[in-house]
């Protein structure tokens, strides 16, 4: 095969030679490569050094002398990592430099070897050591981390690999050994993979393994795999395999199945082995390379080979990824760098033709977006959209190699009835990605047309269609928002800028064209803006000033165009901000602005001079404007020549001099201020007092300043002052600010603010309805004062709906102790629980916060114990005071929680005397020593309770053992009795507890001698040596002997009766009872004359007499001397061969417990009948003895029966197996399950259920005795078994309803095929869950009953989408109106989407009359507009009767236009009447589309709507009428509306009756218009040609007219000369921005003539 036609190509990107690497360097220890951006190299000739290679600039290396044993460069970054053996040990040092930085970043030593490191990610280094491996992170001070230990199939390996997975959850070590002595050339591989999760190791035999992900079809989330090469010699034959399998499968989700594939080697490289594997994530290729340089490739979905060649002559000892290739990068001994990557062009056709695998090369072509697949996947496409496979279809053109499907070539059938397969289409397009711009395109035309424009705004949010220009002149039809964020991202630049311009939004304009790079014609846009926003033209026009490089348009220009529209203000506007550097260059602009203003508005000219902004202008002529205008101040400061000087000083009438402050060094400030008062000018003293301001720090000052500001309107500057200033009288400020009652609040805030008067301001605040300001103080000004807001907002009794919300408002600025207190104070603390909910939910640890909700909690009583015990955060002190009087119980559980020892003994014993439980509960020694002390006054009531109730009931040995120390360390030793009689006498837990029974005895025997005894004989666990010594010791001899004869020290027993008590008669009885050697040889005769059966067996053995031998055996047997009946037996065996006697001698064994003589028995020859001997020890009980009967012969029912018996349920299973009965596997089971060994129990139900006559059995077994999880357990395993029936998925289902509902659901939706739904239906209806209910109810297509059932169990049951989908599907039409009912009642929000789905099979009137009787008709206004269109008269008349009563005239009319099917009189009477004119004129209307001409036109002359009237006469054909209605107007005196109904009703009027109406009524002005038409219509008929020449006649003049008024309005600044400058304004006229004189008059006044101009003639 050519290279050119190869699906892999292989390219040489580098030889390292070629860059200076010396051969000998080549080696595995000293080249690496982590990732394909660096190759770092480790030399140590002619120095030691390590060179860098970027792959992106490889022919410029980077070496630096640097002594390593090994070297790694970073993967993504240039961070190298280098390892080096400390000089005699065994230790390696380890550092991590930024190359870039030039700086080490992290250090460590390490106390072992490294005998391998690899970077696993670009955080995270692995370090291999000969025992563990290690992951050493490189942010941070962390050392490396021990990860998990090295297996035993890994010793003595060499370490040449080490990865993990994305997730870095599982983890793999490879290594390579010698191969096996029969074929040592061939290299052995080991693999150790480690789960994180679950901290375990498996050991397999692997030489090259990697990790991927791989999304399977019907799982969202992506599955871990691992793929791993072997190659192995077992049994003489060598085995190459390659693995693919899934790690961590995900329950209940869809798996990956396990893929294997065989390796084949040529016969030349038999003993090659793999070194490497890649994966491209790109393709979903395994790339497995050898040491010999062969390469093979395989699919990593389906493990199906694709290529095999020989890549490299030379061994291959490194390789790395290659990700944006998809390929991976391979170093040979020779120095290559060889790059191999997936040749696109011909991998699909080589995998269809030469493989002949058409799946494969689909799903290449699909996986890369490869081309050679395209008729395959066209072919296949049309396939599945012939069957119906819309959804199928879809997905294929989703995943289309290059797309070959999503263009407009792809047609989509439409059938009609169905879900359109183009909404499927695009749907599940969707689903998979981001649609392309036809796509985007067609979609957005079917949703636009379908009025769903949220959808679009949803997919564009989550990035699903791709913008164009044509998308979005699409959606700009219904959204202009919508359609500007399309153009943006489609970069119509120009449409952006337009989109711009129409929203008025002109900075956006400057802003966006500068960040695209695009130019607009500004001179255009400027003109456009200033048609329709005069003051957005001069933010625009600014802005274009501050543009960088400067103004793209003149400034003069930009004048003249405001100027051309005599924008006067708005030209002035931008000339003061363009001109305020005050440039030389600006001079003709400087004067220009002062003439225009001069000319129009004075006093603006007069502020700018004022401002002294401008210094370059025309300085003279300035002069002149301001003297004609009557700013002779102005004028004086600009004349320099004596002449005008003298002309203009004396106007001395407008020259006023500042008296006040020129002789107020004279009079004093106090006598200046009391002359403004006494005249009231409170404008001149706020003038005086604010140049003496600053200066003075007298308080009336201040005060009078305020008051003379506040007075004169200027509430700034009082704002300011009250802010500032710290020399005013608070309090007197404050009452006045109160008593003036200014319109902005924010002066009388910053008083009270600042000097404590908060309660005062929010009274005045709220009382004056000033609400706003309160917000606004909290909020903005002092969050820390909101407790005494909201305080005084409760004694003013404030609505707590804006208390709420002023407090979350601020939330957390609120210091919440404070807050608490006030609220508290007013027992109003449960309005701050939305706010303290929200604190807790973001996380606030605030005691305080904690504290006020548990105080909410306890007074509404939710659930407070959950509070108190979960809650970590309150004060258990406080919160424990606050409960005590509350609820006693809380009280207990918050000191208890916070363990406030103190405060809760004092409460407990006090108020609920259990404080004895708490003390015993707490173990603490300084507790304990507190309550036992004397002066404590509770301390008997403590003891006696905890004597008599706290220690008897405790199960801790901790808690009795220090109870008992504390009586011992407080010396109460008759306490400490009384404690132990209770704790060990009476049956506690403790009874048997030996220390304890010890220390009573011991007790008693120092403190109470009489109860020894009785102690003695009712314990038992005690230590009788060591507490019969201190009896002896203690004299007491009676109490010693009974506790050595109960402890069988017969020894003892008899030392004390013969050397203490000196009793031998005693001592003798003694004897008889303990059957010793040393006794008995005292007392033989005595036993032989007691006639014992022992006895008499030593004398048959000794008289070797057999005959008697059955009644001895049941003398024996009455006697239960069964040991020596043993040995008789065997005396006797030895003479006769009975079955009998072997019968019995085994019995006698079992009897004395003498297990393994029976086992040498049986083995041995035998008459015994084993059967019958074997049932006998069954019966009785001896289970052991039975067990090796049974096991002998075979009888694996009984044995597995018998070993039930012994606890021995392993074995009972084993021999239930080998019986293999049911009968048997139930006993066992049964057993089991009462022994609680379920796992053992489960291994023998799952043989039982797969019957299916016992399920139902071992089912209520398990139930009767509560073991409901295991009986689930048993279940559900019983679901993977190859015999699984329909009543296990069933009866799990049945199980999940009584005991495990969460689960019930999944259950349901995973096996509903093989159920057995009508029995699980009566399950859930038994236990009422009603969701699961409806969901079996779909399936079992009983739709009634499913939509009954979420009806009537609204509550958990009702799901909207779902009972959408019910409701159209159900039989019974009622269930509709039922539905109706159901959402009006319990989801009236809901009730038109679920309208809207039943709209074509509801009875559109009946639920018209179902929402008129329950009074909510206006709630389906909307699912009455959607079903308008059928024209449904309930339908209709509802509507309008809703428009009526919301007097929407307009979708009244339009509701009239379109929908004819009501009663249109009724309706027109009824409102006829009505109050609003529009209302009447709709009725009008009505009566005139009915034909009632009369009623309209009176109704329309009654409202004075003779335009309506007019056309109501002409549209009724009436000439009558039309003469009528001009009789009306005359007799009205309406001589407009006379002459505009005679054009209205032209047609209808007749000449000759107009002319003489207006002739009569002197109206002859108002015919002539008509008359005039008429003549013109004839005149007109007659003479064509000189309507034409008049035509061409009004097109000149109309001509000539344009251009006059163009030359108008260019002239319009000669205006604006001094020749034709207006008279200046009157004195006393205000300043300010006043309006231009009028253009035009109003009505029946003559236009005004512009600024002097004459006015035009007209033609």
């Amino acid at each position: 095969m050519a290279a050119a036609n190869a699906p892999i190509a292989m390219k040489e990107v580098l030889t390292l030679p070629s860059i200076g690497i010396s051969p000998q360097f080549i080696t595995f220890t000293n080249v690496t490569m982590e990732s394909d951006k660096y190759i770092c190299v480790r030399e140590t000739a002619p120095q030691n050094s390590v060179v860098i290679i970027d792959m992106n600039m490889p022919m410029q290396p980077l070496r630096r002398p640097i002594t390593a044993d090994s070297a790694l460069m970073n993967p993504n970054s240039r961070i190298l990592a280098l390892k080096a053996q400390l000089p005699g040990t065994t230790q390696d040092h380890l550092q991590i430099f930024n190359i870039e930085m030039k700086a080490k970043m992290k250090s460590h030593q390490m106390p072992e070897q490294v005998v391998f490191w690899k970077w696993i990610s670009p955080k995270l280094l692995g370090l291999v050591t000969l025992t563990s491996v290690y992951h050493w992170s490189i942010e941070g001070d962390s050392e490396p981390v021990k990860m998990f230990g090295r297996t035993a199939n890994l010793v003595n390996n060499q370490i040449i690999n080490y990865k993990c997975d994305p997730s870095e959850k599982w983890l793999v070590l490879i290594g390579i050994a010698p191969g096996a002595p029969e074929k040592p050339q061939l290299v052995k591989g080991n693999m150790q993979l480690f789960s994180v999760d679950q901290q375990r190791s498996q050991a397999l035999e692997a030489h090259a393994a990697s990790f991927a992900q791989f999304k399977v079809p019907g799982n969202e989330n992506p599955s871990i795999l691992i793929s791993f090469a072997t190659k192995s010699f077992n049994a003489g034959q060598i085995t190459s395999k390659l693995h693919v399998i899934e790690l961590g499968a995900q329950p209940g989700k869809p798996s990956f199945s396990k893929k294997q594939a065989d390796l084949f080697f040529p016969p030349d490289f038999q003993d090659d082995f793999p070194v490497a594997m890649q994966i491209s994530h790109k393709y979903g290729l395994i790339f497995v390379i050898t040491k010999l340089g062969l390469l093979f490739v395989y699919d990593l979905e389906t493990a199906s080979a694709v290529y095999r060649n020989r890549i490299s002559p030379d061994p291959i000892f490194l390789t790395s990824e290659a990700s944006a290739a998809g390929g991976f990068y391979a170093i040979n001994r020779r120095g290559q760098v060889l790059l191999a990557t997936v040749n696109e062009a011909t991998i699909v056709p080589f995998v269809s033709g030469q493989l002949n695998n058409l799946e494969l090369a689909v799903n290449l072509a699909k996986r890369g977006n490869l081309p050679g697949a395209e008729n395959l996947v066209v072919q296949r496409f049309q396939e599945l959209f012939a069957q119906t496979k819309y959804k199928e279809a879809a997905e294929l053109a989703a995943e289309s190699p290059q797309g070959i499907l999503r263009t407009p070539d792809t047609s989509v059938p439409v059938q009609a009835g169905q879900t359109p397969p183009l909404l499927q289409y695009f749907g599940t397009l969707l689903t998979r990605g981001k649609l392309n711009a036809f796509e985007s395109l067609e979609l957005s035309r079917l949703v636009v047309n379908q009025n769903k424009k949220n959808l679009l705004e949803n997919w564009l949010a989550e990035d699903k269609l791709e913008c164009s220009e044509e998308l979005g002149d699409l959606v700009k039809t219904v959204d202009n928002d919508l359609a500007l964020k399309i153009y943006i991202k489609a970069r119509a630049t120009p449409k952006v800028v337009a989109a711009f311009a129409e929203r008025r939004e002109f900075d956006k304009i400057l802003i966006y064209s500068k960040q695209v790079g695009y130019t607009p014609d500004y001179l255009f846009l400027l003109q456009t803006i200033l048609r329709t926003d005069p003051q957005g033209a001069v933010n625009f026009a600014l802005m274009m000033s501050q543009m960088e490089g400067g103004c793209p348009v003149d400034y003069n220009t930009i004048t003249d165009l405001f100027l051309q529209r005599n924008l006067i203000r708005e030209a002035t506007a931008f000339l003061l901000d363009v001109l305020k550097p005050n440039l030389p260059e600006h001079a003709f602009l400087q004067t220009k602005v002062l003439e225009i203003n001069l000319v129009t508005f004075p006093n603006v000219a007069d502020a700018i001079l004022a401002n002294g902004m401008f210094t370059h202008y025309d300085r003279p002529r300035i002069a002149q404007l301001c003297e004609k205008a009557g700013l002779f101040v102005r004028a004086l400061q600009h004349y320099t020549e004596l002449p005008d000087i003298k002309r203009v000083i004396v106007n001395t009438h407008a020259i006023e001099p500042q008296v006040a402050k020129e002789y107020c060094e004279q009079l004093g400030v106090d006598a200046c201020i009391k002359l403004f008062e006494q005249f009231k000018s409170y404008e001149g003293l706020y003038f005086f007092l604010g140049s003496y301001l600053s200066s003075s720090e007298d308080p009336d000052i201040h005060f009078k300043y305020i008051e003379a500001a506040a007075k004169t309107g200027q509430i700034k500057e009082v704002e300011r002052v009250t802010r500032e200033s710290n020399f005013y009288d608070a309090e007197k400020t404050k009452n006045f600010l109160m008593e003036a009652k200014l319109p902005d609040a924010r002066p009388l805030i910053n008083v009270c603010d600042r000097f404590g008067f908060v309660p005062d301001l929010t009274h005045y605040l709220y009382t004056n309805n000033m609400l706003r300001y309160i917000e606004g103080y909290v909020q903005k000004v002092n969050p820390g004062n909101a407790p005494l807001v909201v305080g005084q907002l409760l004694d003013d009794e404030c609505p707590e709906d804006f208390i709420k919300g002023l407090i979350l408002s601020v939330r957390s600025l609120l210091p919440v102790e404070p807050l608490v207190e006030e609220c508290e104070k007013r027992n109003r603390l449960r309005l701050l629980t939305q706010f303290l909910e929200h604190l807790v939910s973001e996380g606030s640890q605030d005691v305080h916060v904690h504290n006020a909700l548990g105080k909410i909690i306890i007074d509404s009583n939710n659930n407070p114990e959950h509070f108190l015990t979960t809650n970590p955060y309150y004060d258990s002190r406080v919160v424990g005071k606050y409960c005590e009087k509350r609820d006693p119980t809380l009280a207990v559980v918050a000191y208890r929680r916070g363990q406030c020892d103190d405060e809760l003994i004092n409460w407990l014993i006090c108020a609920l005397s259990c404080g004895h439980r708490y003390v015993v509960e707490r173990m603490d020694g300084d507790l304990w020593e507190n309550v036992l002390n004397p002066e404590n006054e509770y301390r008997r009531q403590l003891i006696d309770q905890v004597v008599s109730t706290a220690l008897p009931e405790s199960k801790s040995p901790e808690q009795v053992s220090a109870t008992v120390k504390a009586f011992m360390t407080a010396d109460l030793p008759h306490e400490l009795i009384e404690l132990l009689e209770k704790i060990v006498l009476q049956n506690s837990a403790f009874s048997g507890n030996f220390n304890l029974q010890n220390l009573l005895i011991l007790t008693a025997i120092k403190a109470d001698p009489s109860r020894v005894m009785d102690y003695i004989n009712r314990l038992d666990n005690f230590d009788g040596p060591a507490v019969g010594e201190m009896a002896v010791e203690a004299q007491l001899y009676e109490e010693a002997f009974a506790i050595f004869k109960k402890f069988n020290l017969n020894v003892q027993a008899v030392n004390v009766l013969l050397d203490n008590i000196r009793s031998i008669d005693r001592a003798v009885e003694f004897a008889f009872r303990v059957e010793e050697d040393a006794v008995w040889s005292q007392v033989a005769k005595a036993q032989l004359r007691e006639g014992l059966v022992s006895d008499a067996i030593e004398s048959f053995i000794r008289a070797d007499d057999a005959t008697q031998f059955l009644d001895v055996i049941r003398a024996s047997e009455d006697a239960d001397v069964y040991s020596d009946l043993v040995r008789y037996l065997l005396m006797v065996r030895q003479k006769v061969k009975e079955p009998k006697v072997d019968s019995e001698l085994i019995y006698a064994y079992a009897k004395t417990d003498r297990l393994g003589e029976i086992e040498e028995f049986i083995l041995m020859p035998n008459v015994a009948n084993l059967q019958n001997v074997g049932d006998r020890l069954f019966d009785e009980a001896l289970y052991e003895a039975a067990k090796i009967i049974f096991a002998f012969i075979s009888n694996w029912a009984k044995l597995a029966v018998t070993l039930v018996r012994l606890k021995q349920f392993q074995g009972a299973v084993d021999a239930a197996r080998k019986a293999n009965s049911a009968k048997t596997w139930k006993e066992v089971c049964f057993a089991c399950v009462d022994a609680e060994e379920f796992r053992l129990a489960q291994i023998c139900g799952l043989n039982v259920i797969i019957q299916v006559d016992d399920l139902e059995e071992v089912s209520e077994y398990y139930q009767n005795r509560g073991c409901f999880n295991e009986l689930i357990s048993l279940m559900e395993s019983g679901l993977g078994l190859e015999r699984a029936h329909m009543g296990i998925f069933t009866e799990l289902g049945v199980l999940y309803a009584r005991y495990r509902a969460e689960k019930l659901m999944e259950h349901i939706k995973l096996f509903s095929t093989r159920l057995n739904i009508p029995k699980l239906i009566r399950a859930c209806d038994e236990q009422q869950h009603w969701k699961e209910l409806t969901y079996l109810y779909i399936q079992y297509d009983e739709f009634d009953n499913a939509a009954t059932t979420v009806m009537n169990h609204s509550p958990e049951a009702w799901d909207h989408m779902q009972f959408k989908d019910i409701i159209v599907k159900v039989a019974s039409v009622e269930l509709y109106y039922k539905a109706v009912h159901f959402y009006l009642q319990e989801h009236p929000d809901l009730i038109n989407d679920m309208l809207n789905v039943l709209a074509l099979r509801v009875d559109h009137t009946r639920v018209v009359d179902i929402m008129r009787k329950a009074g909510h008709l206006r709630l389906v206004k909307p699912y009455m507009v959607a079903v308008q269109s059928n024209n449904v008269s309930a339908v209709n008349e509802a509507l309008n009767e809703i428009y009526v009563e919301e007097e929407d005239y307009d979708r009244l009319r339009e509701s009239i236009d379109l929908h004819d099917n009501f009663d249109q009189i009724g309706l027109a009477q009824k409102i006829e009447k009505h109050e609003l004119l529009e209302m009447r004129r709709v009725a009008a209307y009505m009566y005139k589309k009915a034909g009632r001409w009369k009623q309209s036109i009176a109704l329309s002359k009654k409202d004075n709507l003779y335009k309506d009237a007019m056309e109501t006469a002409s549209q009724s054909g009436d000439r009558e009428l039309a003469e009528e209605l001009l009789v009306y107007f005359i007799e009205q005196g309406k001589k407009e509306c006379f002459a505009a109904c005679l054009f209205v009703c032209y047609d209808l009027i007749r000449p000759d009756v107009a002319l003489e109406m207006a002739w009569v009524n002197n109206m002859i002005d108002f015919t002539f218009p008509f008359l005039l038409q008429f003549i013109r219509e004839y005149t007109g008929k007659v003479d064509e040609l000189i309507k034409d020449r008049i035509e061409a006649q009004k097109d000149v003049k109309a001509k000539e007219q344009e251009e006059k008024e163009v030359i108008a309005q260019q002239n319009m600044y000669a205006q604006l000369l001094p020749l034709a400058l207006p008279a200046p304004p009157m004195p006393g006229m205000g300043g300010g921005f006043a309006p231009p004189p009028p253009m035009g008059g109003g009505m029946g006044m003559p236009p005004m003539p512009p600024y002097g101009m004459p006015q035009m003639g007209s033609y």
